[in-house]
């Protein structure tokens, strides 16, 4: 996972005051388990220059739920009270992952909501177990992803033994450091550990909003405790019928159409690039570069490998397209390497925040659901895809294969199909590369009574609250009074897409605009 999300939210302080929860029992029936009176959080200031109203929070809840008084391990937690005279609720939000840290989430949602909206809710964010501030924190291998990896595409024999030694080594090291804590990072759990959090705040109900993987948690929530769900906001939304194999195959295809865009946008600004007006011979003059990167990396550091970890993050956010496209233009025309560097420092090198995103990635998805553990089919699937979708398909495989050694027994996924829900509202952009289309006419069919919103030829990952008001009215109305659009077809509600970027113009280009805060906060590789 490629995330900048923690550096954004380093500024929220080291969380204060303490509370101990016990949860229902997760061997039991979550409707009907009991569960003891729970203190309240003890909340303390914790705000930033960005969200001056935060504050903190840290809650203890057990390792294994199905033992509540063993060992406990501690949530971190962040908030923005509400304003208004009467409240709604809590409002949870998850940024995604699994690995995503959702403290600054908090003060990102409660600015960026209407304000009526927003002072009706207590927007409540929290490191899920393993992440962040929250402990234990995992870090199975400091520097996992530093420069200098074998090329992910395995050419020869030498460089697919290099690359499954990388995975092979990274699950083994996990198991040796985390033993005793890998059995319970995995979906179900954090769950548990979101109704640790209802209990703490003294809520009957929840209200949630998440992205990414977060809407599969979500969804989770909801089919173990339908019965505690107020309002359900899923956006950019995990086909739950794939976790998590098929759902990562489906990735790469749609990747390598999300690249293809990018190709597409930069031969159209042809007279600011210089790579041509026809798209594909722009995709060959990146797969040139590629090449050209393998030889001999840019600054010692950026090849092949790096190459795809920078180019990734325009899959999930085009407001990162003309800062990819002015390294690639620089490198191809004036063999500048500078600009190839600084967009890697800035959208593809991961830092300590980053290896422990990685490290709660796997441990959540390599748990949570039985993975091929024979190599010759992840080799053989892999480059059946790579045959008609290079861009991401071996990058992405290796991403991934930790799962094929890992040193945990997998769990089963949970069947998301609910009847016993309030309306839930979902958000989905028809060309989003992490989470396809597909995946989210499942989920509606599967969410009796939900309404879909589309986004039609959007491709961004996350696309509530980053700027498109068309969206954020259907957000807001359901927010404020429950109402979902209702439609004949697939989607119940459709709105145009925001705009793409435009080329940058002169020094004081920035990405300082909602989308871009958002999509730091919601990282890569969700």
């Amino acid at each position: 996972m490629r995330t900048r999300a923690a550096v954004l939210c380093a500024a929220v302080a080291v969380v204060a005051g303490s509370v101990t929860a016990v949860p229902a029992q997760a061997t039991a029936p979550a409707s009907s388990a009991p569960s003891a009176p729970a203190a309240k959080a003890a909340w303390k200031k914790c705000g930033t220059t960005e969200y001056p109203a935060l504050q903190c929070a840290s809650l203890k809840v057990p390792l294994d739920h199905a033992h509540p008084s063993g060992r406990q391990i501690t949530l971190a937690l962040s908030r923005v009270p509400h304003t208004a005279r009467t409240s709604q609720g809590p409002l949870l939000v998850n940024p995604g992952g699994p690995g995503g840290s959702g403290l600054a989430l908090a003060g990102f949602v409660a600015s960026a909501l209407p304000r009526n909206v927003a002072a009706q809710y207590d927007v409540i964010g929290f490191d899920p177990r393993g992440v962040g501030k929250s402990t234990p924190a995992l870090d199975c291998v400091p520097g996992h992803f530093a420069p200098g990896r074998p090329d992910t595409v395995p050419a020869t024999p030498a460089l697919e033994r290099a690359n499954l030694r990388r995975a092979q080594s990274f699950a083994a090291a996990c198991g040796r450091k985390y033993a005793d804590v890998l059995p319970y990072i995995d979906t179900v759990s954090t769950v548990r550990d979101m109704d640790a959090i209802r209990q703490a705040l003294g809520a009957k109900k929840i209200n949630y909003f998440g992205y990414s993987y977060g809407t599969y948690l979500g969804a989770v929530y909801a089919k173990l405790y339908p019965e505690r769900v107020r309002r359900l906001v899923l956006d950019s939304i995990v086909d739950p019928t794939g976790v998590w194999y098929e759902d990562n195959l489906g990735q790469d295809y749609a990747f390598d159409d999300r690249h293809r865009a990018l190709m597409a946008w930069i031969a159209r600004y042809d007279a600011t690039y210089g790579l041509g007006k026809d798209p594909a011979q722009v995709e060959a003059a990146w797969y040139a570069m590629r090449a050209a990167l393998a030889r001999k990396p840019a600054g010692g550091k950026i090849g092949a490998a790096e190459l795809e970890d920078t180019f990734i993050p325009g899959g999930y956010y085009n407001g990162y397209w003309p800062y990819l496209a002015d390294a690639f233009s620089a490198y191809v025309r004036h063999q500048d390497t500078r600009p190839l560097v600084k967009a890697y420092e800035n959208f593809g090198a991961v830092d300590a925040a980053g290896d422990n995103g990685y490290s709660v990635y796997t441990a959540v998805q390599c748990r949570d659901t039985p993975w091929r553990r024979t190599w010759n089919r992840w080799n053989s699937d892999a480059w059946k895809v790579y045959a008609k979708a290079p861009f991401m398909a071996w990058n992405n495989t290796w991403y991934n294969a930790p799962c094929a050694f890992w040193p945990t027994g997998p769990l089963q996924p949970v069947d998301i199909a609910n009847g016993k829900l309030p309306p839930a509202l979902l958000f989905q952009a028809t060309d989003d590369a992490a989470t396809p289309y597909p995946g989210a006419v499942t989920a509606h069919r599967l969410l009796a009574g939900s309404g879909l919103v589309v986004e039609e030829g959007g491709g961004n990952h996350g696309i509530a609250l980053s700027g498109n008001a068309c969206l954020d009215t259907y957000l807001s109305a359901y927010l404020a009074d429950g109402r979902v659009p209702r439609g004949a077809g697939t989607a119940d509600a459709v709105c145009e897409k925001s705009p793409d970027p435009k080329p940058l113009t002169g020094k004081a280009a920035s990405t300082s605009s909602r989308g871009s805060t958002l999509h730091g906060l919601l990282g890569f590789r969700r």
